[in-house]
């Protein structure tokens, strides 16, 4: 229970800002944030479908 207490305030922003204010939001947390998330879920997926393969 307690980590959706921690998830829930972050659902909440997202559903009060408008699609543009989320971009915005995300360009100024700062690009090298973006590059190593999207460099994590990329590895995160192909790890996954290599687990499922074996």
């Amino acid at each position: 229970m307690k980590k959706y207490i921690n998830i829930l305030p972050l659902f909440l922003i997202l559903g009060l800002l408008t699609s543009c204010e989320a971009i915005e939001t995300i360009f100024k947390a700062g690009m090298w944030w973006g590059i190593i998330l999207v460099v994590g879920v990329i590895g995160l997926v192909m790890w996954l479908l290599s687990r499922g393969k074996n």
